[in-house]
């Protein structure tokens, strides 16, 4: 029997599952950045968390987005700087602001066509088969306003990420979220209260993305949204929600006000204060949800009035995917012909005829027909003058430059000092040696066999810093190292296995 239910269970649609599905979809690209960071290659990023600086990155546009803007990215990032700089205090600071850049990148998914994530997920219908499905989201969107600024906001898979939930009723969470808060406070909690707190800020935002949502859907068209019954539920239940929450996080305020005044440890006192920061500004972003309800009746009615009259369309538009191609490519090939032809007959426009009356016609015909020259007329003569750029370095300074790089089989030179003797000719000649040098750190042996040379130009660091009033960096010894071949590893016509002593 116990086998059976489990057998049934297993064949029922469960939504559970796939909302915990959904639920980890949204913090796999958060993950991914700390599987990837190595990729990240002008920064050393391994010692940054980068979880937590993707956390960070969602918390700052999420606070900082209303109604009307969201966050600016150089904000943002500067936020998120000052983060990465506490975690790994040693890196400089263009190093965190790369990690920080790089962070809210990935987050919009910059790189991709609709900068969008996509998890596939699996799902058992009613009659007990296993299909899969896409879940697309995003974390971050850019919107810009009427003034050409673009600025970032959050999506509802993002605000989920942050309180540990998905499609969560956005009612229910804030009563839950705060009689959890006042709990915590009178318990003297204040380290939980925070985290409470600030749970209960996110689902308000959320809210208010609701409600914009609706609103914007209303400007650009009305018959997109229930105005009848849908909206005006929404709007009465979003006047009692802010009714009861600002009551109650005022007795909350009043509460912490205590606890902060009250507190005798400067900890617990800078706990109070930042959760009286935080109420206050969960009753700001309610006083300011208040103000768009109480204007979505008339901006319904102004839309209403302005779409209405504004008339229809002067030219239809044609769907060509799904009112041409697709009937097209179920219909047999004799019978498409004919609505193909129409089709570009009818979206070419037509081409003008060359002779419009009598009049043109007769000038025509009378016209003189003249003799065109056999010849194209003169040749214009190219203008060959040198105007390109001379050379940056001359004969004579590569000849030098050689000349002192050119150094005999084990010799060994300080670079600082194959650059003090090339300064006395030059900077052009000083460049020229750095470059030889520099080249000689990496080697191309296997070129440098291939071509029968006997040895190779070869330079290593050394721990001290190179003594030069231009450079700065490690000190480089640069030596002539012989190649040599093994007796016997040789063929006859000269390839085989190489070896080299340095």
């Amino acid at each position: 029997m116990r086998g059976e239910l489990v057998e049934s269970s297993v064949n029922m649609p469960d939504d559970g599952l796939v909302r915990r599905v959904k639920a980890l979809a949204c913090t796999a690209p958060l993950q991914a950045l700390e599987d990837n960071k190595g990729s990240l290659g002008r920064v050393d990023a391994r010692p940054y968390h980068m979880v937590e600086l993707a956390l960070h990155t969602i918390d700052q546009v999420a606070m900082a987005m209303d109604f009307d803007r969201g966050a600016e990215h150089a904000k943002v990032i500067d936020q998120v700087s000052h983060f990465a700089a506490v975690q790994v205090p040693e890196q400089r600071g263009h190093e965190h602001r790369a990690v920080a850049e790089w962070v809210l990148h990935k987050l919009i998914n910059i790189g991709t066509l609709d900068r969008g994530f996509t998890w596939t997920y699996g799902r058992v219908d009613a009659e007990g088969d296993y299909s899969r499905y896409d879940f697309d989201f995003k974390l971050l969107v850019e919107h810009s306003t009427s003034d050409g600024q673009v600025y970032l906001r959050v999506t509802d898979e993002a605000i989920n990420v942050l309180v540990g939930a998905l499609d969560t009723d956005v009612e229910s969470a804030q009563v839950a979220a705060e009689y959890k808060l006042e709990h915590l406070i009178t318990r003297g909690r204040l380290e939980d209260a925070k985290l409470a707190a600030e749970q209960a800020r996110y689902r308000t935002v959320q809210y208010g993305e609701y409600l914009r949502q609706y609103l914007d859907a209303t400007r650009r068209d009305v018959r997109t949204v229930d105005w009848e019954q849908q909206v005006p539920t929404l709007l009465e239940e979003a006047l009692e929600h802010i009714e009861a929450r600002y009551r109650h996080e005022s007795a909350i305020l009043t509460n912490i006000t205590e606890h902060r005044d009250g507190a005798r440890d400067a900890r617990k006192k800078q706990q109070a204060a930042g959760l009286v920061d935080i109420v206050r500004d969960c009753i700001h972003r309610h006083m300011q949800l208040q103000t768009r309800i109480q204007g979505a009746g008339a901006l319904f009615r102004e839309e209403q009035d302005r779409q209405q009259f504004s008339g229809p369309p002067q030219r239809a538009a044609v769907d060509v995917f799904n009112q041409v191609l697709v009937p097209l490519l179920g219909m047999p090939i004799g019978a498409a012909v004919v609505p193909v032809a129409d089709f570009f007959r009818l979206g070419v426009a037509p081409a003008p005829p060359a002779v419009t009356s009598l009049n043109t016609l007769a000038a025509r015909l009378l016209t003189v027909r003249t003799e065109h020259s056999v010849y194209a007329g003169a040749v214009p003569v190219p203008d060959v003058r040198q105007d390109a750029d001379p050379p940056r370095f001359s004969e004579e300074d590569q000849r030098i430059a050689r000349k002192l790089i050119d150094l005999a089989v084990d010799e060994t030179r300080a670079l600082s000092a194959l650059l003090s003797e090339a300064r006395a000719y030059g900077s052009a000649v000083e460049r020229l040696v750095l470059r030889d040098a520099v080249h000689a750190f990496s080697p191309a042996l296997s070129e440098t066999m291939l071509r029968g040379d006997s040895s190779v130009l070869l330079a290593v660091p050394v721990a001290e810093e190179i003594d030069s009033p231009s450079l700065a960096g490690d000190e480089l010894l640069v030596s002539r190292v012989r190649l040599a071949a093994p007796e016997g590893e040789w063929d006859d016509d000269g390839s085989g296995d190489e070896e080299f002593d340095e």
